[in-house]
C-alpha cells in the first residue's frame, strides 16, 4: 500500500510540475515565435542561461534551500515548482520553432489581412498545426519529473517521511532492518 501510495504521490507531483512548466513553455515560447526581433533574442538567451546549468545540481541546490520546518504540503508545492523551473526551455524551443514555420504559413498571413487579433491568430489558427507536438512534449516530460521527484527524495533534499514518495520508499530500502521488518 506504501508503493501505491507513494507512487500517486510521485505522479501528482510530476503532473503539477509538468503543468507548471507546459504553461511556462507555451507562453514564453508562443512570445518568442510569434513575435521575434529582441523580445525573441532576450527570451532565447535566458533558455540558454538555464539549459547550460546542470538539471540534477540545479534542483538538488534548490531543494537544499527549503526550510526542513516546511510541512508535507509545502515541501510538495515547493518541489514542484523546482521541478517545473527548468523543464519548460525544451517546450519553449519546439513552440517557438513551430510558430516561426507557421506564422509564414497562407492561413496565417490571411488571419492578419483579414484583421484578426495577435491572441486569436495564435490561438485559433496557429495552436492546433502544433498541437501534436505538445502532447508528445508533455508525455516525454513525465517521466522526467518523475525521476526529479524521486532522486531529491531519494537524497532526503525532496518529500521526507512520514509522508511518502518513491524516494522516500527507495530510501528505507537502503536499511536492512526495515526491509527485515516489512
Amino acid at each position: 500500500s506504501r508503493t501505491f501510495y507513494g507512487s500517486r504521490i510521485s505522479l501528482s507531483i510530476s503532473l503539477f510540475g509538468v503543468l507548471i512548466s507546459f504553461m511556462i513553455g507555451i507562453l514564453l515560447g508562443g512570445i518568442s515565435g510569434y513575435f521575434g526581433g529582441s523580445t525573441d533574442e532576450v527570451i532565447q538567451r535566458l533558455i540558454d542561461v538555464i539549459i547550460s546549468i546542470p538539471l540534477i545540481p540545479f534542483w538538488m541546490a534548490l531543494s537544499a534551500a527549503l526550510p526542513r520546518t516546511w510541512s508535507s504540503t509545502q515541501t510538495f508545492l515547493a518541489i514542484t515548482l523546482i521541478l517545473a523551473a527548468v523543464t519548460w526551455t525544451s517546450l519553449a524551443r519546439v513552440v517557438r520553432g513551430k510558430l516561426l514555420a507557421l506564422r509564414e504559413e497562407d492561413y496565417a498571413l490571411a488571419a492578419v489581412v483579414a484583421g484578426a487579433s495577435k491572441a486569436r491568430i495564435i490561438f485559433r489558427h496557429l495552436m492546433p498545426g502544433f498541437t501534436s507536438h505538445l502532447i508528445v512534449a508533455v508525455t516525454l516530460a513525465i517521466p522526467v519529473a518523475i525521476l526529479g521527484e524521486t532522486a531529491l527524495s531519494f537524497l532526503g533534499l525532496g518529500i521526507q517521511p512520514p509522508a511518502v514518495s518513491w524516494g522516500v520508499l527507495l530510501k528505507d530500502a537502503q536499511d536492512l532492518v526495515a526491509v527485515a521488518q516489512q
